[in-house]
C-alpha cells in the first residue's frame, strides 16, 4: 500500500538523480517480486491507499453560491486577472491514449476526424459534422477562448484588450513529442496577443522503464512514457526546465529566477486542455473568486469537485473523507482499488487552483509527492499526481450550488459533445473575424 500523506522525496538536482531516486524507490519498495510480470500481478494492492476500507462520504464542502461568493469578491477576481496577477498554467503534455490520435493540442476535428476515424472511435456519424468547422486544432481553440473572454473583460473595465493580454503570464507545458508543433503554433500565432516573455514553456520528460535484471534497471531500449502529471509538477521546480521563447530563441530560467517568478501571483490556476466548458467560458470568476477568498484563510489548493456522470461515469479523482486524518482528501482512481467508476460520486474537476503558488512548488521541491507505479509493455513506469498535492498543503474543497458532471474530450464517448462545444464557439458573433486578426492567421475550412 502507498500513502500519499507520507511520500518519500525523490530527488529533483537533475534527471540523472530522478532516475536514480525511482530505482533506488522501486529497489526498496519492490524487494519481495521478482520479476515485472509478479509487481504488475500485485499492481492494484502495490497502490492500494491504505485507510480505503474506512473512507467515508466527504464533508465540509464549500457551496460556491451567491451568500458565500459576493459581487465585491467577483469584482477583485476580476481585477487580479486584469493585473496579471494570476498565473494561467495549460497543460497539454498528455498522451490522449483513450482517444489514440496523438496529442490533444494538435487535434484539428476538420482535418483528422475522418470518417474512417469516426467509424474506428465508434461515433458513426456525429450531428456536428467535423468538416462544418473550421480549420482550427484543439489547442488554438483553447488559447484562442483564452484571449477573446480576457479582452472581453478588459473591455468592460475600460480598458485596452492588447494592454491587458501583455500583462497575463502563462505556462504552457507540452510534451516530447509535440513541443515543436506547440511552439511553432505560439510563433505562427503572434503568441494570441500576449507578451513573449511572459508566457513560460515547459518540456514535460517522458522516462524510459524499468526492468528486473538482479536489481532495477533502467532499460534505455523500452518506450518513453511520461510519468504522469505529478512528475510535470516536479519537474517546474528543477533548474532549466521552465523557458520563453522569443525571437525563436530560448531562455531558460534556473529555480531562482523561476521562484521570483512564482512571488508575484496571488494565484495559479491549471487548466486541461480537454476541458470542453473552457470553450464557452475559459474565465471562471467564481472560481478564481473563492480561491481568492479561501486563500485567506491559509488554503493553498482549491480543488472544485463534480458529480460523476450517472450514465457514463469515469474513473478519477474520488473525494473522502478520512477519519484517520480527519478530513477530506483526494485520491487517485488507481489507488481505489475495487472500487468500480459507477461507485466514485464525486470527481477532481481538474481545474484546480494554487493560492500563492511558491508555498506550493516549495513545498513540492522539498517534500516530493507520492509515487505509484504502472506496468506498461512489460516495464515499470512511476505515476506521480499532481492531486497528491492536496495531502502536502492545506487543501479546500469546493463545488457549485448546482454541480454538473465533467464536459471533458477523454475518450470517443466524449466526441460529440466535443464537437458541439467546437460550432458553439465559432458561432460567436464576430469570433472567427476576431481570431484571424490577433493571430494573423486565415481561419478556412480544411
Amino acid at each position: 500500500m502507498l500513502d500519499p500523506a507520507k511520500p518519500t522525496p525523490v530527488p529533483l538536482n537533475d534527471f540523472t538523480a530522478y532516475i536514480a531516486g525511482c530505482m533506488a524507490m522501486a529497489g526498496e519498495r519492490l524487494a519481495g517480486y521478482p520479476t515485472v510480470g509478479d509487481v504488475a500481478e500485485a499492481e492494484d494492492d502495490l497502490n492500494q491507499y491504505p485507510r480505503l476500507d474506512i473512507l467515508e462520504q466527504p464533508r465540509n464542502i464549500v457551496v460556491m453560491d451567491d451568500k458565500i461568493v459576493t459581487p465585491n469578491d467577483i469584482a477583485l477576481a476580476k481585477d487580479a486577472l486584469l493585473h496579471g496577477e494570476v498565473l494561467l498554467e495549460h497543460t497539454c503534455a498528455g498522451e490522449a491514449t483513450r482517444l489514440g490520435m496523438g496529442p490533444k493540442y494538435m487535434i484539428n476535428p476538420a482535418r483528422d476526424l475522418t470518417y474512417e476515424v469516426l467509424q474506428k472511435l465508434g461515433v458513426g456519424r456525429p450531428a456536428v459534422k467535423p468538416l462544418s468547422l473550421h480549420d482550427i486544432s484543439l489547442g488554438r481553440r483553447h488559447m484562442l477562448q483564452l484571449a477573446w473572454d480576457l479582452s472581453l473583460l478588459a473591455q468592460e473595465a475600460g480598458l485596452p484588450p492588447s494592454t491587458v493580454l501583455r500583462k497575463q503570464w502563462l505556462l504552457i507545458i507540452a510534451g516530447e513529442n509535440s513541443a515543436d508543433a506547440i511552439l511553432g503554433d505560439f510563433q505562427q500565432a503572434n503568441f494570441y496577443g500576449f507578451d513573449p516573455e511572459k508566457v513560460l514553456f515547459m518540456i514535460q520528460r517522458g522516462f524510459h522503464g524499468m526492468i528486473k535484471n538482479g536489481g532495477w534497471v533502467y532499460d534505455s531500449g523500452s518506450v518513453k512514457r511520461l510519468h504522469n502529471h505529478g512528475q510535470m509538477l516536479m519537474q517546474t521546480t528543477m533548474d532549466g526546465q521552465i523557458f520563453t521563447l522569443t525571437d525563436g530563441i530560448r531562455q531558460s530560467l534556473n529555480w531562482d529566477q523561476y521562484r521570483s517568478r512564482l512571488s508575484l501571483f496571488r494565484d495559479k490556476v491549471s487548466f486541461n486542455i480537454e476541458d470542453l466548458d473552457y470553450l464557452g467560458r475559459s474565465l471562471d470568476l467564481h472560481g478564481l473568486a473563492m480561491a481568492l477568498k479561501l486563500s485567506l484563510e491559509g488554503y493553498r489548493m482549491i480543488m472544485e469537485t463534480v458529480r460523476n456522470h450517472p450514465e457514463n461515469p469515469q474513473k478519477g479523482g474520488s473525494l473522502c473523507w478520512d477519519p484517520e486524518l480527519g478530513r477530506n482528501v483526494m485520491i487517485e482512481s488507481f489507488q481505489l482499488k475495487g472500487v468500480a467508476n459507477q461507485d466514485i460520486k464525486f470527481l477532481n474537476k481538474n481545474i484546480n487552483h494554487y493560492p500563492y503558488p511558491l508555498e506550493t512548488a516549495k513545498a513540492v521541491r522539498e517534500k516530493g509527492l507520492s509515487m505509484p507505479i504502472a506496468v506498461k509493455d512489460g516495464y515499470l513506469y512511476f505515476q506521480p499526481v499532481q492531486g497528491d498535492v492536496n495531502f502536502l498543503v492545506p487543501t479546500a474543497f469546493v463545488q457549485r450550488a448546482e454541480p454538473q458532471p465533467i464536459k471533458a474530450w477523454k475518450s470517443a464517448a466524449n466526441t460529440e459533445v466535443a464537437l458541439k462545444a467546437m460550432q458553439m464557439q465559432e458561432r460567436r458573433p464576430g469570433f472567427l473575424a476576431w481570431a484571424e486578426d490577433i493571430t494573423g492567421c486565415p481561419l478556412g475550412k480544411a
